[in-house]
């Protein structure tokens, strides 16, 4: 019996890092309504109908973009009268912003080796080529 080689099991953090609250920011973010919602309430607060207008879209759609901008805890609503005021929440943000951060030094980190790698391929390069000049 021939023994298989095993295969190498590459785990990847970043790919198999299960955060609800982290899937539920993206998926927020992934709109642009809801992108230029945040963006609007990032000067304060506004009412439904005040982040509906520049969108050009209706209250009930509007309405439907800031509950999910609410499931993500990236935008708190209250409701004074039948006026619905929303207001930005920055802490999911900032928890995006530590896991984004968290990748781009892990990418950071592997474009280096590269970079160190190429120059070393490039010196061994050179000390292999003879030296016209020399002669």
């Amino acid at each position: 019996m021939v023994d298989k080689p095993c295969a190498a099991v590459i785990l990847n953090h970043m790919v198999v890092n299960r955060s609800p609250r982290l899937d539920r920011v993206f998926h927020a973010l992934a709109h642009p309504a809801r992108r230029a919602i945040l963006q609007r309430l990032a000067g304060g607060e506004h009412n439904l109908s005040e982040l509906a207008a520049p969108l050009r879209m209706s209250f009930p759609a509007a309405s439907k973009h800031v509950r999910v901008l609410e499931r993500a805890r990236l935008v708190r609503r209250r409701v004074v009268g039948r006026t619905h005021i929303c207001r930005v929440e920055g802490k999911p943000l900032e928890e995006a912003e530590r896991w984004l951060e968290e990748y781009r030094r892990h990418w950071e980190r592997n474009f280096l080796r590269l970079d160190a790698l190429l120059d070393q391929m490039k010196a061994e390069e050179r000390e292999k080529k003879p030296d016209h000049r020399r002669e």
